[in-house]
């Protein structure tokens, strides 16, 4: 008798359960699972794109839900990189409601948009050299920092969260262990966070070249550090955010009367270089902090006209 009653109050739940308290259990369920920036992004996705349509609706109904209509209606309006991220929450929060209450959503007949990826754009090698003889001689943190990300291939997030102590010019190495981002508490609220950086992979070590070394052992020279200073500003109690790093970077491209890119093409530029010269894949994936080898090969290997040129001629 315990074990029906137990049943038939599990079959009520579940038939009456909405979908806004079923969000609710799982951003509690997740909160310890993944990082800030993630648990915030998912607010984000769930209060921008998710809630104004089913906040109120129970989730039975999802079990004869035509989910591939609902995407092809935000494929009208937004694009497929955001539709993707909004299927991925989606599917996650469905996914722990067939576990916990024995649903049965077909998740598998839901259909991900394929992300076409854009090809990969890098500085000529003409562009870079100007770029880094700009950044050299106007000699700020700033435009130092850039000099980093062209030697390195850190991303924006990891140069703006970088601190005198994650350089260690005695081994030669730069230690990537976060990134600095805004992201969104809410719909229309927003917050720094310094927290880990994309994934375990991207925990890192990265050797020092010997440019780089001798232009950061020459500022360490002139300057006292206790360490906690951030690289871009030099002091400890203030930072630089992505965008305004990237406005700064756009600055330097007007100045230098090059194109302007987004902040990506520094990391593009020196992974492609990396494969130029010859690294292995592995190594360079080590670098870059992918989550995998696999994603290295994709974006970077044949990148360039250059290469594909250089290995055809030994036909």
């Amino acid at each position: 008798m315990k074990l029906l009653n137990e049943n038939f109050l599990l079959m009520n739940k579940k038939n009456n359960l909405l979908f806004k308290d079923l969000i609710e259990s799982w951003l509690l369920y997740k909160k310890h699972q993944v990082k800030n920036s993630t648990f915030y992004r998912y607010q984000y996705i769930l209060n921008k794109y998710i809630l104004e349509y089913f906040k109120n609706i129970r989730v039975v109904y999802f079990e004869k839900f035509d989910f591939n209509s609902f995407i092809d209606n935000l494929s009208l309006t937004l694009s497929v990189k955001t539709i993707k991220d909004i299927v991925i929450v989606l599917k996650s929060i469905l996914r722990y409601a067939e576990k916990k209450y024995k649903f049965d959503f077909a998740l598998d007949l839901i259909s991900i948009p394929k992300y076409e990826a854009e090809e990969i754009t890098i500085l000529s090698k003409s562009e870079k050299i100007k770029l880094e003889n700009h950044c050299t001689n106007k000699n700020t943190f700033r435009s130092i920092g850039i000099i980093i990300c062209l030697n390195t291939g850190i991303r924006i997030g990891e140069i703006c969260a970088l601190t005198w102590n994650d350089i260690d010019l005695k081994n030669k190495l730069i230690t990537i262990n976060k990134s600095l981002q805004r992201v969104y508490k809410d719909k229309n609220n927003t917050k720094v966070l310094i927290d880990k950086p994309k994934s375990k992979k991207s925990i890192r070590k990265i050797p020092i070249n010997r440019k780089l070394y001798k232009i950061l052992a020459e500022i360490k020279l002139k300057n006292s550090y206790s360490g906690n200073e951030f690289f871009l500003t030099g002091k400890s109690d203030k930072y630089v955010e992505p965008r305004n790093y990237q406005y700064m970077l756009k600055k330097c491209f007007q100045e230098c009367n090059i194109k302007n890119y987004k902040f990506h093409i520094l990391r593009h530029t020196f992974a492609t270089e990396c494969i130029e010269i010859g690294m292995d894949i592995k190594s360079l994936s080590e670098i870059l902090g992918h989550a995998s080898a696999d994603v290295t090969l994709n974006k970077y290997v044949h990148s360039s006209f250059y290469t594909k040129k250089k290995f055809l001629e030994k036909l």
